[in-house]
This record gives C-alpha cells, structure tokens and sequence, in this order.
C-alpha cells in the first residue's frame, strides 16, 4: 500500500530514536521516573506501528487492523483471565510501571506488547520458514516457529520486566523449576497464548490475492533492537543467564533467517 509505505521509513526512525534514548539511560543508569514510563511507552507504540506498517507491505488494511485489534483483544482478556485466576501464567501481579489500566485490570501496554511479539516474531518465522514455503505443513510450522521466539522472547525478558523495569511481581508458588521469580508454567503458557492468537487471526493474517515483492527484513531487524534492549537491561543488572540466552537466541535467529530470506 503506497500510504502505508510512505510512514514506514519515519516510524522505523521514531522506534530507533526512542531506542537510543532508553539505552543511553539504561547504560548511565539514570532514573528517569515518570518521564521514563513515557518514554517507554512511546518505544512501544513506535515498534507497534512499525510492526503493522510492515504487515501492510503485503496485506490489506482492513487486513492489518482487523489482525492488530483481535490480537490486543485476545492478548487482553488472556492476561485478564491470568491476572485474576493465574492460568495460564502463573500467579503475579502487575505494577503501577505499566501505566493505565484497561477497565482497572489490565495496563494497555500489555496486549500491546503483544501485538509486537505476534506479529514480528511471525515475520520472522516467515523469513526462517522461506525455504519449506511450498510444503503442506509450511504454515503449522510458521505458527509453532513463533510461539518458540516468543518463549524465547519472554525468557530474556522475564528478569529484564521484573527486576529492572519492576513492572510485575511474582508470587510465591509451589513449582519446582523456577527462572528469576517466574515459574515453568508461565512459558508453556505463552507458547499455548501464542499459538491460539494466532489460530484465530490467521484468517486476517493470509493474503489471498499474492503479489511477489522484495524481501521485507524489517520484522528482524527491530526483533534484533528489542531484544538489544533487553539484553542491555539484564547486563547492568549482572544477569549473565539472560543475557547468554538472548545472545544465543538472537545470533541463531539472525542466522536462520538470512539463511531462509537468501534461499
């Protein structure tokens, strides 16, 4: 879409400014307070739209918005559900750090986080997936692909959300494996999130009318500057687990992905 096409460029340069911005403050370990929770938001919103833009490179709008307001709706009542019962998370409890709250439960950058996580953890798995794109079990293997980065996502960014941003609380529990504060169940429970998002927009998510066009690396790409957000966060605070994690994550599917997008 040439509209869409044309904010594209700018959006990608707002989500980099504020990604300077906040490793620059990560790095000095300056408190930045209240200003700071905007500007991580704003951060947020950028790589959102950054994220939709890049989804309307190939699909309808209609297509996009219908795919992003599902997802923040799903997203949103999954952790509305967690919130209260603890399935399928686990037990925890949000912090006044998320900002506002939709219907006083759940804070707005939650299902917008996700957002993010769905729809470029998919285009990556889409670029890692490029060489099987014709097999018949191409699109199953797209959508567990993804619910794989997002564990993996969440696993990095478990310790960087708890004990450098504070936005959330673990409360005790009886589990036996236990990563920073967060019990096992909770990464299934992303998995399983995952893909049942993404049952239930793929409909939205597949272009019926294709048209071959260049190869979009953008979803990697500001995959990649997350995760260096994350990754910087958890290196100032001495989590060496993470941050291992996150490298490893992050150069194998750097590595998978150039592969599949050149094949």
């Amino acid at each position: 879409m040439p509209v869409m096409a044309h904010w594209q460029k700018p959006v990608f340069i707002l989500f980099l400014v504020w990604f300077a911005v906040l490793e620059v403050c990560l790095i000095l370990r300056i408190e930045t307070g209240e200003p700071g929770r905007w500007m991580e938001g704003c951060f947020l919103i950028t790589a959102t739209v950054c994220a939709l833009l890049s989804l309307a490179q190939r699909l309808p709008f209609q297509n996009v918005l219908m795919a992003a307001v599902l997802i923040f709706c799903m997203a949103a009542l999954v952790v509305g559900i967690a919130s209260v019962t603890a399935v399928p998370f686990g037990p925890f409890v949000y912090s006044d750090r998320m900002g506002p709250r939709l219907f006083d439960a759940v804070p707005w950058a939650v299902p917008t986080l996700w957002i993010v996580i769905v729809v470029t953890g998919r285009g990556v798995a889409r670029l890692i997936m490029r060489p099987w794109r014709k097999t018949n079990f191409y699109g199953f293997w797209v959508m567990g692909l993804t619910g794989v980065l997002a564990v993996v996502f969440d696993l990095g960014f478990e310790p960087f959300a708890v004990s450098v941003k504070h936005y959330w609380m673990w409360r005790p529990t009886l589990s036996s494996w236990i990563w920073h504060q967060v019990p096992w169940v909770n990464f299934l429970g992303w998995f399983v999130t995952t893909l049942a998002i993404l049952a239930l927009t793929l409909p939205w998510l597949i272009n019926k009318q294709p048209v071959k066009r260049p190869m979009d690396y953008l979803p990697l790409i500001q995959w990649m500057i997350v995760q260096a957000w994350i990754f910087t966060g958890n290196a100032m605070h001495g989590f060496q687990g993470p941050c291992t994690l996150i490298a490893l994550g992050a150069l194998a599917t750097l590595v998978f992905a150039v592969r599949g997008a050149r094949w």
